[in-house]
């Protein structure tokens, strides 16, 4: 909320705008059990944990960044007794709380809405194989497609589709070597191929061939394969999307990502001066965190 979060090599630093317009910046080293389990980076194994990595670190950057951009907002001061009852009994522990069970909600919802609704639509056609796995596919790409274009419509999330145009400007930038001033990061580009949008976008089209050639019959064996071979999607599609297009550019790369590309334009906007400034105040403070642990002067 409010604010931006840049990942490094070994830490990450979120920057947020305060409501009296000052920026505070949080830095904190990232978790390190893929060193104390080397195995943990393994190809195929390595998606699933980046991805679940990802989403603890988003939720609690979420939850931070809450408290910063809301601490001196007078009207969301607790007015109900049941309300101030929980703060007083809770105190700092209440906005975790709040934090972990919108968690938990989150994924159960996406997982019946991204998985298992497209699954027993794919069961109505009374097929199997390709042909189910093709219209599951499908189902599954519409519906994300369309959650995307009704959640854009709300002026919050416009706001952070901003950050996250600020975000990819700032990257894109420093990737090209230009300075990081507010001019250059203006002028940058605000689609990214590594954007998590076009990763999405890639797990589902992974997920549609693999189902499409494992034709599993039984609604409830195929409701319980979705949730099984989730881990084997995202490692699939973290070899592809992140490992193998993220790094390459040629014609197979900017075929494969060019509907990710085009989602963009809906997951991002156009940032403001101030967004573009919390922007650079975060990667400023990664790139700065780098150098510090390299000391040859080389960055993320």
């Amino acid at each position: 909320m409010e604010g931006i979060l840049m990942r490094g090599k070994k830490a990450y630093a979120m920057a947020v705008r305060r409501p009296c317009g000052d920026i505070t910046i949080v830095d904190k080293p990232l978790s390190t059990i893929t060193k104390r389990f080397p195995f943990l980076n393994w190809p195929l194994i390595r998606g699933s944990v980046q991805l679940v990595l990802s989403m603890k670190l988003g939720f609690s950057a979420l939850s931070q960044s809450a408290e910063i951009a809301l601490e001196d907002d007078e009207d969301l001061q607790p007015e109900s007794a049941f309300e101030k009852f929980l703060v007083d009994k809770l105190g700092d522990k209440l906005n975790k709380i709040i934090m972990g069970i919108a968690m938990v909600l989150a994924v159960v919802i996406a997982l019946g809405l991204f998985m298992l609704f497209p699954a027993f639509i794919g069961s109505l056609i009374g097929a199997q194989g390709v042909l189910t796995g093709a219209v599951e596919g499908l189902v599954r790409i519409v519906i994300f497609v369309a959650y995307i274009f009704l959640v854009s419509r709300s002026k919050d999330i416009q706001r952070v589709f901003q950050y996250h145009g600020a975000e990819h400007k700032a990257i894109n930038c420093i990737e090209h070597n230009l300075e990081l001033t507010p001019e250059n990061v203006a002028a940058s580009n605000r689609l990214h191929k590594r954007c998590g949008t076009s990763f999405m976008l890639v797990v589902m089209v992974i997920a549609m061939l693999l189902f499409m050639v494992i034709p599993i019959e039984g609604v409830w064996l195929r409701f319980a394969s979705r949730i099984v071979l989730l881990p084997v999607i995202a490692g699939l599609s973290y070899e592809v999307s992140v490992k193998w297009a993220g790094r390459r550019d040629n014609w197979l790369v900017r075929a494969i990502i060019y509907p990710g590309m085009l989602m963009q334009r809906m997951t991002t906007a156009e940032p403001d001066e101030g967004q573009i400034e919390v922007a650079i105040t975060a990667l400023n403070k990664v790139l700065a965190q780098e150098q510090e642990d390299e000391p040859s002067g080389e960055t993320a």
